[in-house]
């Protein structure tokens, strides 16, 4: 059928046919990227979400690690406590209570990251259960900083 076209007709037709090639192939680029745009928009809606999910982040972590801070100085007061009661005096360090099987191990502290950053109160010498030896009253944080709630860590 093609052979009995005029010349001119298959060359339009050929001509029609490359154009629509470069055409297609124009689009085909344009599908496989992004324009500058495009990108611009997505870095600046990853910026906003980055913004507001940070402090929230570093916030759950601050609080989680007063959370941990509480527990700690519950558990060391209440084993200060029980070793004072069975023994009938106060422990003189804390590693006296490792090593006569009340704790594992010193617990840390998680503001600081250290277990030897404990602030120990020890007992006023006259109201002690042994007088002749005052020992661990009660125990406090040794960060520096306030909480979440406003308070220094020092007075927990």
């Amino acid at each position: 059928m093609e052979h009995n076209t005029p010349l001119g007709d298959r060359l339009l037709t050929r001509a029609a046919q490359r154009a629509a090639t470069v055409r297609e192939s124009a689009s085909n680029r344009r599908r496989f990227g992004f324009t500058l745009i495009e990108l611009m928009i997505v870095m600046a809606i990853i910026a906003v979400l980055m913004a507001v999910a940070l402090p929230i982040y570093n916030r759950s972590i601050i609080r989680s690690k007063e959370s941990v801070l509480k527990n700690n100085l519950f558990t060391l007061r209440t084993v200060i406590d029980e070793y004072t009661y069975d023994k009938q005096k106060a422990p003189q360090t804390l590693q006296d209570l490792v090593s006569d099987g009340y704790l594992r191990q010193v617990p840390m502290d998680p503001i600081t990251g250290n277990a030897e950053s404990w602030r120990l109160i020890m007992e006023d010498s006259t109201n002690t259960v042994s007088q002749t030896q005052p020992g661990i009253f009660d125990v406090r944080s040794g960060a520096e900083g306030t909480s979440l709630e406003g308070t220094p860590y020092s007075e927990w």
